[in-house]
């Protein structure tokens, strides 16, 4: 028997994923299979099809680093997990803890490993997470990447505390977890933000003041005015390079600015402290622990992630060009039908 997956020739842009069978899969030892009921994109899957991630795809992978499924077979040596239990899987395939080490980087779904845009998915048992009773199948798929990032962002080393200021610059998925979660460990939350509308539905979602970006190109003035002239105590910019000096130019003294994701180099940041007394930070997602500790939140607060649109899994390419070119507000979704 087997069902379809969708591959990806890298360097080909889109017309790099194509849909061919895959065979079923049989779990080997400490390896868990399960039916995947839903994935869904993030910007290193666009980078991935484009050749511009740190890390080159393997030709033919199926891609996808974020979904969940039901577990169909579990392989020997494999505990707390069974038959029937709905997953979800974490980025790396063997970081549960701790520091991250160069060799946690080189394996990742998606990547350099199988991800999850097919019917079936093998997962290795280090990373298998239980995902919330309350989350649909498109929002539980939605947590591996954008979510655990911006958990990590503001957790770690130490977390935001209540009445804090965090600036959050952009409007991407990991921009709009952190909205979630700053208000949830009771910050003050002031955006960055390239639209009205945009604008809006931030402070729907819990942001206190928004920044238009196109009515105000110097924005960091702004924030400081907000801020009495102190600035913020901490920065998620999930923008990069380009926004970063002027992230630098928001953050209170000994503020820490933590900048999201992989990025190709773009221009060259010359003193980007601008001889201010603060810490810059570049994480890469999270281990295993960090994703248990945003799921209990999650849990706790009922918390829903942003979906702004759900296609079906013969429409896989379409998901891939409107997350590219649709300008969408939350995660972009790829749905199975049982």
């Amino acid at each position: 028997m087997s069902a379809l997956a969708y591959h990806l020739d890298p360097l080909h842009d889109l017309d790099g994923l194509s849909v061919r069978p895959q065979p079923l899969p049989q779990p080997g030892p400490g390896q868990v299979v399960a039916r995947v009921r839903a994935a869904s994109l993030n910007r290193r899957d666009l980078m991935l099809a484009e050749g511009t991630y740190p890390l080159p795809a393997v030709p033919g992978v199926v891609p996808l680093s974020d979904g969940v499924g039901e577990v169909t077979a579990v392989g020997a040596g494999v505990t707390g997990v069974t038959v029937g239990d709905r997953v979800t899987s974490t980025y790396y395939l063997h970081w549960t803890d701790g520091p991250q080490r160069l060799a946690h980087v080189r394996e990742q779904y998606g990547a350099n490993h199988d991800g999850w845009l097919a019917r079936y998915i093998t997962l290795e048992a280090d990373s298998v997470i239980q995902v919330p009773d309350h989350l649909t199948d498109p929002e539980a798929a939605s947590l591996t990447c954008g979510g655990v990032v911006a958990w990590a962002a503001l957790t770690k080393p130490a977390p935001v505390r209540p009445g804090e200021t965090v600036l959050i610059v952009g409007t991407g998925v990991v921009a709009l977890f952190a909205v979630q979660f700053a208000r949830m460990h009771g910050a003050r939350v002031v955006c960055v933000t390239s639209s009205a509308g945009k604008a809006k539905r931030l402070r729907e979602l819990g942001a206190g003041e928004v920044i238009d970006r196109n009515q105000a190109p110097a924005w960091e003035h702004a924030v400081l005015e907000m801020t009495g002239g102190d600035g913020v105590e901490h920065v998620v910019d999930a923008v990069g390079l380009p926004t970063m000096a002027k992230s630098v130019a928001c953050g209170a003294f000994n503020a820490r600015i933590t900048v999201i994701g992989a990025f190709p180099a773009t221009e060259p940041v010359t003193d980007p402290f601008g001889g201010r007394y603060l810490a810059i930070r570049r994480i890469a997602v999270g281990s295993r622990a960090d994703f248990e500790a945003m799921n209990r939140a999650v849990r706790a607060h009922r918390m829903r992630p942003v979906i702004d649109r759900v296609l079906p899994f013969d429409e896989a390419v379409q998901a891939y060009r409107y997350f590219r070119d649709g300008n969408p507000f939350g995660k972009v979704v790829v749905e199975l039908q049982p």
